[in-house]
């Protein structure tokens, strides 16, 4: 199991059991200094980790997993009075004439240094000297007459802070690999007797200029980000708002050990000071989780190799995720209760929904590790990334929505979730890379003109931005294929594409144009140097059918160039950007209809037509990702679902996101591949009941039919008539007929273990390979 970030085997767990039994004189810190050496649990700086064993070792006791040796109460450490006295007497001068002030780095516990700061804390700190939490950095403030004027304390971070983590916009996930990146300002003392203006904003601007050199020194690791907390009305906060620190929000009134939400304490003003340029996108950035191996079940069931390796910190949880996940994909079209079939079931998955643990991020994580392990098999993956909204205004009660229309603050509500998909160059989905989900701000709705002077990381536009991180990071763990990560008009921005400049073994980018960009000097805008570049070929596009305009065939004019982008104005300071640039024009278009005109720009190198078709038709399967889409609303209908909370609804939406992207795997793989036994999806008692119920013969046959037949069967089930005219079965007719086909499968299995068990044999594979 894991607990406080470290894995605890059963032998581990074995181990501690034995040692507390045979050395009963061992101390709680003796054992958890051998829990470290024998985990290797370290630091940055190399040193064991002992207190966050400590913390870990408590959790076990009180799930009643270990039982620890007897708590010894050490002698209360006294202050020692300082050698140099604090000034006592009233100092009232400019800033200017008490200069050099000097600010110390306090040694470890036991110095000289340490006793002056403890006996000036416990003397003159509301909350005294500490103790302190996790790793910590002090100060002391000395005047040139060598007297203390001060002190100052950097610790651990508090670990759920709404107001902080709202502001930094990071998931649960990123939050628990980069939270030591965040310290706070614990103790902060100016003595009373010191009356001097601007001297406590000139200490906090002095410390914070070195505190990140001297935390990397001491733990091996810079720190990104300071927290700190203005108890009001005793406060003003007036240093901290000097010294450049933003205010974000206010406590809850809850500490660190306030475990029954009381919220007994007083309201703090939270203010935050970045230590490093972008701050929030590095705190946001989390590499994915390696694969889980807590929940052992059936290896051939595709709820456990989506969601088998959650990482909830209770196996009950990860085993309800499993089967919850089976359940939604037997029946996606139904409600909670339908789809979970009893009322225990039921019971179950609203409280699922409702635990804290079970956040959209923490669900999907063992999916991400699953479609990157099927990406790995391939030579080229398309990332697509897209945008899509989620309606709950049929439930207006649910806590947490906002406006997602661009036009009225007060039309419809609900969530909006980026995701990013990936497909074969042929348009296979493998599965989800990433996802964003969050609803808008109904107080800010308004604001879009203000949006020429905010920074890029607090727009919305960001997102594109962190999709690309994401598969850059995927990217990483797969050197053997080449992701292009691609996107429509909306994803037309500068930032992105100085993000995506080509390295050695980073993701390409393939991005559809919005703006007609200017170029360098000399090449004029980016459509007209196009069009004047000579005819590379052209091609033949088929062009749906849309509302009553009939399907046609589309006569595509090709070119391409190399070009380069100015940075757009107010934002000189970019630079120019070189990138490689397709235009796909349609000639002799109908004069009803808008002629197609594709104008993209990639990464990639574009030097030939065949080069220029290839990136078109890369941009072709971006459409894919609307049919997933399509798929999540109407297939799975999960803006019907109703779990008061976007809390829930996300909880909810992690599952139905892996359910429908298996539905349209399904469409897809029996459209590429319909000569393989239909095995390779389907249990032996799935196609035994779908033959013989579809084929109304009283026995099943022989052999298993093929991937393409047993799809048609299915279909056939969800109203697919399979004339020629029809096509391939879609999206919709395969959910209506497998939800159809799980309740026949019920039924045969019932029947043929009381009439007919020789009809039963082993589980088939319905892996997704």
């Amino acid at each position: 199991m894991r607990v406080g970030g470290q894995e605890f085997s059963d032998e581990i767990l074995r181990r501690i059991g034995q040692t507390v039994a045979d050395e009963p004189q061992l101390s709680r810190r003796g054992l958890s200094q051998r829990v470290c050496q024998w985990l290797d649990w370290r630091s940055a700086n190399g040193q064991l980790k002992q207190m966050s064993a400590r913390v870990a070792l408590l959790k076990l006791q009180r799930q009643g997993i270990i039982v620890l040796p007897e708590c010894r109460s050490a002698p209360p450490r006294r202050a020692e009075p300082a050698e140099t006295p604090p000034v006592t007497e009233p100092l009232e001068c400019s800033l200017a004439q008490l200069q050099p002030v000097e600010v110390v780095l306090v040694g470890r516990g036991g110095s000289r240094s340490s006793q002056v700061w403890n006996h000036l804390m416990e003397c003159y700190h509301p909350l005294g000297a500490g103790p302190l939490c996790g790793a910590q950095l002090r100060y002391l403030i000395r005047s040139r007459q060598q007297q203390w004027l001060g002190g100052l304390a950097f610790s651990a971070a508090a670990w759920q802070l709404a107001a902080r983590d709202e502001w930094i916009g990071w998931s649960p996930a990123a939050r628990q690999q980069n939270l030591q990146r965040v310290v706070a300002n614990s103790r902060f003392l100016i003595v009373p007797a010191v009356r001097v203006p601007h001297l406590a904003s000139h200490v906090l601007s002095w410390v914070l200029r070195q505190l990140a050199a001297d935390w990397q020194q001491r733990y091996g690791y810079e720190p990104w980000l300071v927290e700190t907390f203005v108890e009001r009305p005793r406060y003003a906060g007036t240093s901290y708002r000097a010294s450049n620190w933003l205010a974000v929000g206010t406590t809850q009134g809850r500490g660190r050990q306030d475990r029954q939400g009381r919220c007994g304490l007083s309201r703090k003003d939270i203010y935050l000071y970045p230590l490093k340029p972008q701050a929030r996108r590095r705190l946001c950035e989390a590499s994915i989780p390696p694969p889980a191996t807590e929940v052992a079940a059936d290896p051939s069931d595709w709820a456990t190799q989506e969601f088998g390796g959650v990482r909830l910190g209770d196996r009950r949880l990860q085993r309800r995720a499993v089967t919850l996940a089976r359940d939604f994909g037997a029946r996606p079209q139904a409600q909670i209760p339908q789809a979970c079939q009893t009322r225990a079931k039921t019971k179950a998955a609203y409280r699922f929904f409702d635990h804290p643990a079970t956040d959209m991020n923490s669900l999907l994580a063992s999916h991400y590790q699953a479609t990157t392990e099927r990406l790995g098999q391939q030579r080229l993956v398309l990332a697509v990334q897209d945008t899509t909204s989620l309606n709950y205004s049929a439930h207006p009660a649910t806590e947490g929505l906002g406006p997602i229309g661009s036009k009225l603050k007060d039309g419809p509500v609900g969530l909006l979730v980026h995701d990013t998909l990936a497909f074969t160059v042929e348009g296979t989905p493998l599965g989800l890379l990433d996802l964003q989900c969050w609803a808008r701000d109904g107080d800010s709705f308004g604001k879009k003109h203000q949006r020429r002077q905010r920074a890029i990381e607090d727009k919305e536009s960001h997102k594109w931005l962190q999709s690309f991180q994401r598969v850059a990071q995927v990217q990483k763990r797969c050197p053997r294929t080449q992701l292009v990560s691609v996107a429509d008009r909306e994803a037309d921005i500068y930032e992105l594409f100085l993000l995506a400049r080509p390295q050695a073994g980073d993701p390409q980018l393939l991005i559809r144009a919005e703006h007609d960009r200017l170029l360098a000097e000399g090449q004029g805008h980016l459509l007209g140097t196009l069009r004047r570049q000579p005819l590379a070929g052209s091609y033949a596009l088929r062009v749906p059918r849309r509302g009553q305009r009939p399907a046609r065939q589309a006569q595509m004019q090709v070119r391409f160039a190399p070009v380069t982008l100015q940075p757009p104005s107010g934002k000189t300071g970019l630079g120019p950007l070189s990138l490689w640039a397709v235009l796909a024009e349609e000639v002799e278009a109908p004069s009803e209809v808008e002629p197609v005109r594709w104008l993209l720009l990639t990464t990639c190198r574009v030097e030939s037509f065949p080069q220029a078709l290839e990136k078109l038709r890369w941009y072709c399967i971006r459409w894919c990702i609307e049919v997933y889409h399509r798929t999540l609303k109407s297939g799975c209908r999960i803006e019907e679902r109703q779990l008061g909370t976007a809390d829930r609804i996300e909880a909810c939406l992690a599952i139905d996101l892996v359910v429908a992207w298996r539905v349209f795997y399904l469409a897809k793989l029996g459209r590429e591949t319909p000569d393989l036994p239909c095995t390779v999806f389907f249990e032996e008692a799935e196609w035994k009941a779908l033959t013989m119920f579809v084929q109304r013969t009283p026995a099943p046959p022989a052999q298993p039919p093929n991937l393409q037949q047993a799809m048609g069967m299915v279909a056939s089930l969800g109203g697919h008539l399979g004339r020629k005219s029809d096509g391939p079965p879609g999206t919709k007719s395969l959910w209506l007929g497998l939800q159809r086909l799980d309740d026949i499968q019920a039924v045969w299995l019932f029947m043929a273990n009381q009439f007919a068990p020789q009809l039963l044999g082993p589980a088939n594979s319905r892996a997704p390979t």
